[in-house]
């Protein structure tokens, strides 16, 4: 299962609105005979890429006494491609092992119980955590309506968001500037405030390997109370102004139901100060990922401008990116 979700994790970013996949087909003596992932909405889903992978060199009769690994419960129903457990039963495969259930409570154990009946034995729950951690954008949009909402920041020891005038406009490292395309390449938008906005005349875009790449760049999205948005400003004028949306006056959860409604899964917001505070005073805030760097910045700008908010962390991890140290965790909600 560890293979399984090596290979789902080559998904993050592709497969929106799905949720990445991976898939990994052992023979009778443990041997790794197929392995795949899913790689875009409206393509094959990883069982069958798997089951591609085997019959390149392996006849069909191998899956008789074969396992199938693979992180999701495989899909029972038709859409845009055919589903996986007709395909698991077809080729008569001896047992399938899955991490999570289907998050669609219409569909949930569906699949393991047309396998049971096929005499295929099934197992679930493997590596459950590590594989529901992968598909939490998906899981959340389906159970709440709501897009999976991440934090960033770039700060200072002293919590400071902007430098004193003259020291530049980066506050880290080159190593965490490219962290953060990465994190750009796993969600469907960027969100900022308009102060932000105007303030930074930000591109939002994917640069560098990530935009060479098969990523989509993610939609931007600008939130105002006063509707001040120069139109001379990048996310007007260059060649992604078609994927920016403006709000004004609307409060932060309508935006994220209205982006949900547009089949939005995730959002990141790269904003400081009010924005942010006001997202996790209501609650929206699902996951944090803050930057910092080893100076004391003093400059005017505070991450997040209120002193009364208390939040719980989980699945804390730390990385060392450069000089500079990554902190990220899960919002513990009421």
């Amino acid at each position: 299962m560890k293979l399984a979700i090596k290979q789902a994790k080559k998904g993050l970013g592709l497969t929106s609105p799905n949720p990445p996949v991976g898939a990994i087909i052992v023979d009778k003596n443990g041997t790794i005979i197929g392995k795949g992932y899913h790689h875009r909405a409206g393509e094959a889903h990883a069982e069958i890429n798997a089951i591609h992978n085997s019959l390149k060199k392996y006849p069909a009769s191998v899956f008789k006494k074969a396992t199938l690994y693979v992180t999701l419960e495989p899909c029972s129903s038709h859409g845009n491609t055919g589903a996986c457990t007709d395909a698991i039963i077809r080729h008569q495969f001896s047992r399938v092992v899955y991490a999570c259930p289907d998050p669609n409570p219409q569909h949930q154990g569906r699949a393991k119980q047309c396998l049971m009946k096929n005499n295929i034995t099934v197992t679930d729950g493997i590596l459950h955590q590590e594989a529901q951690h992968l598909i939490r954008y998906f899981t959340k949009g389906l159970t709440t309506g709501l897009p999976w909402v991440i934090a960033k920041s770039a700060m200072t020891l002293d919590a400071r968001t902007t430098l004193p005038p003259g020291q530049g406009p980066w506050i880290t490292s080159s190593q965490a500037l490219e962290d953060v395309q990465r994190l750009r390449s796993q969600v469907d938008a960027i969100l900022i405030g308009g102060a932000t906005l105007r303030h930074d005349n930000p591109h939002l875009t994917l640069r560098g390997k990530y935009a060479r790449s098969n990523y989509t760049q993610p939609a931007r999205i600008i939130s105002s109370l006063s509707g001040d948005f120069p139109q001379s400003c990048h996310v007007f004028t260059d060649e992604y102004r078609d994927k920016t949306q403006t709000f004004t006056k609307k409060s932060l959860r309508f935006i994220l139901k209205r982006l949900a409604k547009q089949g939005i899964q995730s959002v990141m917001i790269e904003s400081g100060g009010k924005l942010l505070a006001n997202a996790l005073k209501n609650d929206l805030i699902d996951e944090i990922v803050f930057y910092y760097a080893p100076i004391i910045g003093g400059g005017s700008t505070q991450a997040v401008q209120i002193n009364d908010i208390s939040k719980k962390l989980r699945s804390i991890q730390m990385k060392k990116l450069g000089p500079d140290i990554r902190i990220s965790g899960l919002i513990q909600q009421p």
